[in-house]
């Protein structure tokens, strides 16, 4: 699974469809916005989201940090910045690696987990930090850059157990971290002009390890010699590291069938041809992409492809035994784009619940000050004390959070998917074209309202995003109305 650490459990790497996350990251001169763009899908079984605007914070001297997935004590900084945080919640699993952080600087981390990875040595000096990173990249850090910083001097002091793809990106880079367990990493920047995508598998390559100021590459500095010493790596020239291949040094394990299907399906559609290299970092596509690209990337079942199992939907792609190999599949419990902007309060999150195949994807934009009503049901503070320690309730239906009305919604696709996809998709087309009309003018009206008062323009935010959040949750409350219906009437007609 994407967000569950994969720590000596050997049984769960062996099945696939527990890592399932896909990531892309499109370079600033590859997108048609002219700054990065992030797309993820979070894909987990058993769990719940909710969503939370955290503040900033002053702390005392001399206060420590300590996660309830590792050993680690970590120092806290004099000042925390604001974030947008969603929340992965489950009581059957640790949701260590699942969560998805957006700070007020317009910088954005989410992963991919990449096991199985070949270090098999267990580092006694390690703090077993996994889920402190990515929240400590989003406390800490006002761009992409100085996030990989964090991050990278957090793995060099305490050590990370688990194996794992980081996108860090702010709106003119896109980093990617890749861990192995212990204190090895390697990261790389995407290219302006080209654009990337994860399945679960290591994608850096060939680094220059020249590269001292770190322009295009960090990296732990022996991870070449290590590699060597494991005999993971032997150099065509010895003293030479010129050859070394970071994803294949540390990869463990065979191509996954899941890996190998939703690479080809992403790269088929950003390509728009068929790919050579499915394990490319990166790639030149010779046109400008933007989110409605991501967007049909991240809902793929490979529709119209050699790949599609589906028969026009005669099969539901969420419940045929390939559902895991999909891109938008059963377990996608979010899926989200960043349109990053240059006024970072204008960073829009288009965010879908669950599966984005039939779920729209509603602007959430990061200057608000409090997430929409029902989407959260915890104050930031219960939430990060309780997170590895959720209580039963958290997972239990509840009409006031609106997270259970796309879970229903999901549900009755599930039953008949050929039979309602059409009617909810094109109902989530209408929406998702309102929503990108109006969003020249709430920029617009952002900056007039931000000329003249700041609070005033961030309470706007907070009511436009209140209202578009309070619309899709209505829009699945009437979905499953209709659908319901339906299904009635066609159950009394064929009696």
């Amino acid at each position: 699974m994407c967000g569950q650490s994969d720590k000596k459990d050997l049984k769960r790497r062996a099945q696939p469809f527990f890592y399932n996350c896909s990531s892309i990251i499109i370079g600033k001169s590859a997108s048609t916005t002219g700054k990065v763009v992030l797309a993820h899908n979070e894909d987990d079984r058993d769990a719940v989201s909710q969503q939370m605007i955290v503040p900033r914070r002053k702390h005392p001297e001399g206060e420590t940090l300590r996660f309830g997935d590792g050993n680690a004590v970590i120092p806290q900084v004099r000042e925390t910045y604001a974030y947008y945080w969603s929340e992965i919640r489950s009581r059957t699993w640790k949701a260590s690696s699942a969560d998805t952080f957006v700070n007020e600087w317009g910088v954005a981390v989410a992963s991919d987990s990449c096991v199985p990875c070949k270090e098999d040595v267990s580092d006694p000096q390690t703090g077993g930090m996994i889920y402190g990173l990515r929240r400590l990249i989003a406390e800490r850090s006002r761009t992409a850059r100085e996030g990989v910083e964090v991050a990278v001097d957090l793995i060099e002091k305490y050590g990370y157990d688990s194996s794992r793809s980081y996108q860090i990106c702010d709106k003119d880079e896109g980093w990617v971290l890749q861990i192995a367990r212990g204190r090895h990493y390697a990261a790389e920047r995407v290219p302006d002009d080209e654009v990337f995508y994860i399945p679960n598998w290591y994608t850096i390559h060939g680094i220059d390890f020249a590269d001292t100021k770190h322009e295009t590459y960090y990296f732990s500095d022996d991870l070449a010699g290590y590699a060597a010493e494991r005999g993971w790596y032997v150099p065509k020239r010895p003293g030479e590291d010129s050859d070394f291949d970071f994803a294949k040094a540390y990869q463990g394990g065979e191509d996954r069938p899941a890996n190998l299907l939703r690479a080809r399906g992403a790269w088929r559609l950003l390509l728009g041809g068929e790919p050579g290299d499915l394990k490319r970092f990166s790639a030149k596509l010779g046109r400008k992409i933007g989110p409605e690209d991501a967007k049909k990337v991240m809902r793929s079942h490979y529709e119209g492809t050699p790949d599609d199992v589906t028969d026009h939907y005669a099969v539901n792609p969420h419940r045929d035994p390939k559902r895991h190999f999909t891109i938008c599949n059963a377990m996608t419990v979010e899926s989200c784009i960043v349109q990053f902007n240059e006024t970072p309060a204008l960073t829009c999150i288009w965010r879908a619940a669950l599966t984005p195949c039939v779920s729209p994807y509603v602007p959430w934009y990061l200057g608000i000050t409090k997430a929409p009503y029902g989407y959260g049901w915890q104050d930031p503070r219960t939430a990060q004390a309780t997170h590895f320690d959720p209580s039963e309730s958290d997972v239990r239906y509840h009409p006031q959070r609106a997270f259970w009305a796309f879970k229903t919604l999901k549900y009755l696709t599930d039953f008949d998917y050929k039979g309602t996809h059409g009617t909810i998709w094109e109902s989530v087309r209408k929406l998702e074209e309102k929503w990108d009309a109006e969003q020249e003018g709430v920029q617009k009206i952002y900056r007039e309202l931000f000329a003249k008062n700041p609070d005033t323009a961030a309470e706007f935010l907070n009511g436009y995003t209140g209202a578009q959040a309070r619309l899709a949750w209505d829009w699945a409350n009437d979905m499953i109305q209709r659908l319901g219906e339906a299904k009635a009437l066609e159950n009394s007609t064929d009696k």
